[in-house]
């Protein structure tokens, strides 16, 4: 038995190096780099903006941590990730040059050729180009140089072993800078450009397969990140933005929050991840790029409605009603007698699709832990609600649910207790 398993091991590991040694194009393709000029303000200014836009500082910063120092730990069904240290620093980026860091956006691996998991998005940033990418550069080697926290990726096995990434890239990866298309208009396709690549959307708005590669290209259509539920952006059910005006969708990603409802927009609030995308990111980017973004993603294709799966589970007339009293003594007073909403304190529940899509994670994790929109520019006060995860037990809160999933037009799913426990003993992210 020994010999076979040894045997088979021998075989594994030719494979994934044969298929390592047939595709140079995946570690060398990419624009040839530009003449090496020293940076310019422009590129440096042009670099922040870049790296703003893709929220580099919130994945590559502990909390409390130095700026860009890495240690920021992220949970995954494979294990936790640990972000590394992008700083000047000789246990960062101090020693790589403009190459160097354009093969890790644009081909996935590090300076010594260290092969990077996909939770670094590189499937995403391989569509950058290499004169962003260099901009990039120029404005990290300014940052102050900082020593990461020595943390260690903590992985499940099979997944600690860095050497399959080789076969999950044969199958899953192709680099290539993103390609205009001719028949868009240029605020299609820089939009299409910032969503697809640097913004990387997709990588939380999108369903996964087991190995935790998306399942479609260019089609966000939701998946689970950070214990949150990433809604569809192609569903109208979801977060599709098919209905919505440009100025309204810019107002979202700027501020956080649409707070007066309109035929167009209705009341919309970002919370959890994305609250974090448009604190730290979103709401400090250009209003022409936010702008160009919004223009694409109205445009993308409409997947029609969603339903909840295979089998639909009605709350009872048992749960319902024990549902409408606990509604009526803890959220009737902000959300109103009949889901109407108190604007701008509290948003409607009837007709939020918040609240009705297929996956309830999100308004569980709002009642348990609360729901806060990002304090933003325009938007530096935002109103907040209070968790109830001491107030209320798991049963009650998914009967909470389950009435507000039912009532006053909205056609959802119930919530069930177990799925409120599993979410209790992961707050925040």
């Amino acid at each position: 038995m020994r010999t076979l398993l040894l045997a088979v091991a021998a075989i594994l590991l030719v494979t994934l190096l044969t298929l390592w040694r047939l595709t140079p194009a995946d570690r060398e393709i990419g624009e040839a780099p530009p003449p090496a000029y020293p940076p310019s303000a422009d590129s440096i200014e042009r670099g922040r903006q870049l790296v703003t836009l893709g929220d580099c500082r919130g994945c590559h910063t502990a909390r409390g941590g130095a700026p860009f120092a890495g240690g920021y730990a992220i949970p995954t069904p494979f294990g936790t990730f640990v972000t590394p240290n992008i700083t000047p620093d000789t246990t960062g980026i101090g020693s790589w040059s403009a190459t160097d860091f354009w093969h890790a956006l644009h081909s996935g691996y590090t300076k010594n050729g260290t092969l990077l998991y996909p939770t670094f998005p590189y499937t995403n940033f391989t569509k950058i180009s290499r004169r962003d990418a260099d901009a990039m550069y120029d404005y990290l080697r300014t940052i102050p140089p900082a020593a990461g926290p020595k943390r260690v990726q903590n992985l499940a096995f099979p997944y600690n072993h860095r050497l399959l990434l080789i076969a999950w890239r044969w199958l899953f990866f192709r680099p290539g800078v993103y390609e205009p298309d001719s028949t868009r208009s240029a605020d299609w396709n820089r939009g299409a450009y910032l969503v697809q690549g640097l913004g990387h959307c997709s990588a939380c708005h999108e369903a996964r397969n087991a190995l935790g590669a998306v399942q479609s290209k260019h089609n966000p259509a939701g998946g689970l990140v950070l214990n949150w539920y990433a809604p569809a952006l192609t569903s109208p059910r979801e977060a599709g933005l098919h209905e919505w005006r440009v100025p309204d969708i810019l107002t979202l990603l700027k501020t956080g929050q649409i707070a007066s409802a309109s035929a167009s927009a209705p009341h919309a609030t970002t919370m959890g991840p994305m609250g974090e995308v448009v604190y730290g990111s979103l709401q400090y980017t250009r209003d022409d790029d936010l702008r160009a973004m919004a223009v694409y993603l109205k445009s993308l294709p409409d997947t029609g409605p969603r339903s909840g799966g295979l089998f639909r589970f009605t709350a009872t007339a048992a749960t319902l009603s024990s549902g409408h009293e606990i509604y009526d003594k803890h959220c009737a007073q902000c959300h109103g007698d009949n889901g109407e909403g108190r604007s701008p304190a509290a948003p409607p529940l009837a007709g939020n699709r918040a609240v009705t899509m297929s996956s309830a994670v999100n308004p569980v994790r709002i009642v348990l832990f609360g729901g806060y929109a990002p304090g933003t520019g325009g938007n530096p006060r935002p109103f907040g609600m209070p968790p109830y995860l001491l107030a209320l037990g798991d049963e009650q809160i998914a009967a909470v649910l389950s009435f507000v999933r039912a009532s006053w037009g909205n056609d959802a799913p119930r919530v069930s207790g177990d799925e409120v426990a599993r979410n209790r003993g992961t707050p925040l992210f």
